[in-house]
């Protein structure tokens, strides 16, 4: 079987930092090829290289068993290799149709000729064997239809090798296995995927090879059916992993939460309650709101006081914490210190008269960054010279070191590797057990099964419904989740 795309002693640099180091990697035509490892492995900067993003600083692209240099992502869409990234580019103010032909628009003329890209698109669509409502904005449709929308324009544009970048990450259990059918389908029409993951079961349900990275190098790649879940685990993190799994909540307390509005739910100190819901359901709303980025729709107290038209400073006051799902535009300032970032929310404490200490400064940051195991150089390095990971570390850090009475975690473990992920569900869990209220957002739904004492389900922005935490609520959730009553 044919190399259609790889890499051969593949290294690329920025400053000290070694993303990729002598990486070799083979792709064969016709098969769906799994990229795994830990956050900063090299994934990421090596799919960049392979679609024409980045260059190597050494080594060769492979294409079709022929060194090949790709000047840029135009090359590789002429040699066949399409991009899905992880943030999908569509315009919401336009049709599916509109956003797929938008740029290859089919012409009669002068004029765009719209019955023709409409049967473009359906031929299309039958030939993958999905079907979409393409006169629909991109706005009012899922991030499943949307994510099929991007690969079927990659199709369109003449790919037959399609680099997916964490796909399922905001997908619903039902959805996942759509797309997983999707790729599956997509190998038996001859079309190579490479599939780029944290999700282990997902890879090994769906992968025929596997190439683990680790520290930029190249581990091993092997046939899927030579490895299992522990065994993928281990030889991503370079040593065994200790799962706690489901374990309820001992004792709770009194409300520290309660959310009268278009949503209404209740947080318990010691407990940990999770929202659940295919994205777009009204997680994001309910969020803000809690935490003072959106005016209210009704009724929101924190540990009996009424914070519903408080500012977030007044809230934060009051006993809140937040951990953002986009830890890079709100959870974080990049271009500012480690420093800063920690202290902020605190920094009144460590100084007079307006004035911070920078000796108290320093000595704070680095209780809170070593006390979280951040890695790190000086406290003076800007938060975007961090890994990813480790920028979450410093967020988590942050909050949870404050002892707050409610924990708003939004997405807490998005983008991170599996220790990573371990530790902050360890860190949640102390906190839940030491007598703090968790709201728990998340788009894993194994996490929100782990960690969650109860689980709200959203559909529509509404509540559909609530199931208890643990492994044998996940077909309840799956179906609630889609605006479904549970059997």
């Amino acid at each position: 079987m044919s190399v259609r795309l790889g890499a051969r002693d593949v290294s690329r640099a920025f400053g000290p930092v070694r993303a990729n180091e002598g990486v070799s990697v083979e792709i064969r035509a016709g098969t769906v090829h799994a990229v795994v490892g830990e956050n900063g492995a090299g994934k990421t900067t090596l799919m960049r290289i392979l679609y024409g993003l980045d260059q190597p600083d050494s080594g060769t692209v492979v294409i079709n068993d022929q060194p090949v240099r790709l000047r840029g992502p135009a090359d590789g869409i002429g040699h066949g290799i399409g991009l899905v990234p992880q943030e999908l580019a569509m315009i919401g103010s336009l049709t599916l149709l509109e956003n797929l032909v938008l740029g290859t628009e089919p012409r009669s003329g002068p004029r765009i000729d719209w019955a023709r890209a409409r049967g473009e698109a359906e031929e299309l669509a039958s030939r993958v064997g999905v079907e979409l409502p393409w006169t629909a904005l991109a706005d009012n449709v899922s991030i499943s239809v949307r994510q099929q929308v991007e690969i079927l324009r990659a199709l369109r544009r003449g790919a037959d090798v399609l680099i997916l970048d964490e796909p399922t990450a905001a997908l619903a259990p039902a959805q996942v296995d759509d797309l997983l059918r999707l790729l599956r389908g997509l190998r038996e029409a001859g079309r190579t995927v490479v599939f780029i993951s944290h999700k282990v079961d997902e890879v090994l349900a769906v992968a025929d090879e596997i190439t683990v990275l680790r520290g930029g190098k190249v581990i091993t790649t092997r046939p899927v059916g030579d490895l299992d879940r522990t065994s993928l685990i281990e030889l991503i993190v370079g040593q065994q992993v200790g799962f706690t799994g489901f374990v309820p909540s001992a004792v709770t307390g009194d409300e520290v939460l309660t959310v009268a509005g278009s949503v209404s739910l209740s947080v318990r100190a010691g407990e940990i309650v999770g929202v659940a819901g295919i994205a777009g359901s009204g997680q994001d709303e309910l969020v803000e709101r809690v935490v003072g980025l959106r005016p209210p729709d009704g009724r929101i107290t924190l540990a009996g006081q009424d914070i519903s038209t408080l500012p977030v400073d007044r809230r934060r006051a009051a006993g809140l914490g937040y951990i953002s799902g986009d830890r890079r535009s709100e959870g974080l300032s990049m271009d500012a210190s480690l420093a800063d970032n920690t202290i902020a929310g605190t920094h009144r404490t460590l100084g007079r008269h307006g004035w911070l200490k920078p000796s108290a400064v320093r000595a704070y940051a680095k209780r809170v960054l070593d006390g979280y195991s951040v890695r790190y150089g000086r406290t003076t390095a800007v938060a975007r010279t961090l890994s990813g990971g480790n920028q979450q570390r410093v967020v988590i850090g942050r909050e949870l070191d404050r002892d707050p009475k409610l924990l708003v975690a939004a997405g807490p473990t998005r983008g991170v590797d599996v220790l990573g992920m371990t530790y902050i569900h360890d860190k949640l869990r102390a906190l839940r057990d030491n007598g703090s209220g968790v709201l728990l957002v998340s788009e894993q739904l194994d996490e929100l099964l782990d960690l969650s004492d109860r689980i709200i389900v959203l559909h529509g922005g509404r509540v559909a419904g609530e199931v208890p935490g643990g492994p044998a609520s996940r077909t309840a959730i799956g179906t609630l989740m889609l605006g479904r009553t549970p059997s």
